[in-house]
């Protein structure tokens, strides 16, 4: 059997995600692949790298820095995260990514992407961790309406997440049939429909028609997620309760809050995860 680690996303809220996988990594526990979409993209890559802490270490200290994200940076680029600060200058010179060892570690980590004309989530098996990889990262986690679609080799790519919320099913039709699920909303959460003016995404119908059945798509892979669960093929951690957090927030205290969440959650778990795996 192969183990697989699955993350949502949700924005901010992957910091209960990396509350979750930094007490996995301190405990040893490793998995075969990962599949991570929008956060779960870029904060999973910290767990193939096998970085712990990095992901909240490096959002509490840049979260208030206009670079990293501000409505003058999406007023002005089209973009509310800063590209060049974000995928550039973070992870080559103020909190080093380590590509060495994210090449060296054999676990397969897959992201996934919504291809603005096709209206279908594109998935992207990352190798080494340059720039080939981080940019299917940025699009993975380009946010609709304050993101500019990102372009890969001929598609416009924005959130996986738009199409795809939880990325279960490219583990399984990849041979991972015992995963772990990290999701970032609590049992009871239903998601709301999506209201959109008329005139958004008109350039792109097909992202359009996915905004507004999203609401659809999200409830029926939850109950896919229960059935596996049910079945014994996947284990689910989520929150508790609703985490109540900003997709943008920036107060480091928030940040710490929902980091510490997610590690209080794993660690009331973590010998049910280790059973689930049949890892000591």
């Amino acid at each position: 059997m192969k183990n697989g680690l699955v993350l949502e996303g949700g924005a901010m809220r992957g910091m209960f995600t990396a509350g979750v996988t930094d007490v996995l990594m301190e405990e040893g526990v490793c998995f075969d692949g990962m599949a991570g979409i929008s956060a779960g993209a870029v904060f999973g890559c910290n767990v193939k790298s096998g970085q712990i802490g990095r992901t909240i270490r490096y959002n509490k200290k840049y979260s208030r820095d206009p670079r990293f994200g501000s409505f003058r940076s999406w007023i002005t680029t089209g973009d509310y995260f800063g590209v060049d600060f974000c995928y550039r200058t973070i992870p080559r010179e103020l909190d080093p990514f380590d590509q060495k060892a994210f090449q060296e570690n054999p676990m397969e980590f897959y992201v996934g992407a919504t291809d603005v004309n096709s209206g279908r989530c594109l998935f992207h098996k990352c190798e080494d961790g340059g720039d080939v990889d981080t940019k299917w990262m940025q699009a993975s986690a380009s946010m609709p309406l304050v993101s500019r679609p990102v372009v890969i080799d001929g598609h416009e790519l924005l959130d996986g997440g738009i199409v795809c919320s939880v990325p279960y099913q490219v583990m399984e039709e990849n041979g991972y049939d015992r995963n772990v699920i990290i999701l970032t909303r609590p049992a009871d959460y239903v998601k709301k429909k999506t209201i959109l003016p008329g005139w958004c995404f008109r350039k792109y119908p097909k992202i359009r028609e996915a905004m507004l059945v999203r609401h659809e798509a999200y409830a029926r892979q939850m109950e896919e997620i229960a059935e596996r669960e049910k079945a014994g093929r996947a284990l689910v951690i989520r929150p508790e309760e609703d985490l109540g957090i900003a997709r943008t927030e920036k107060d480091p205290a928030e940040l710490e809050r929902v980091y510490q969440a997610g590690r209080d959650v794993a660690t009331k778990r973590l010998l049910e995860i280790k059973g689930f795996l049949n890892v000591s």
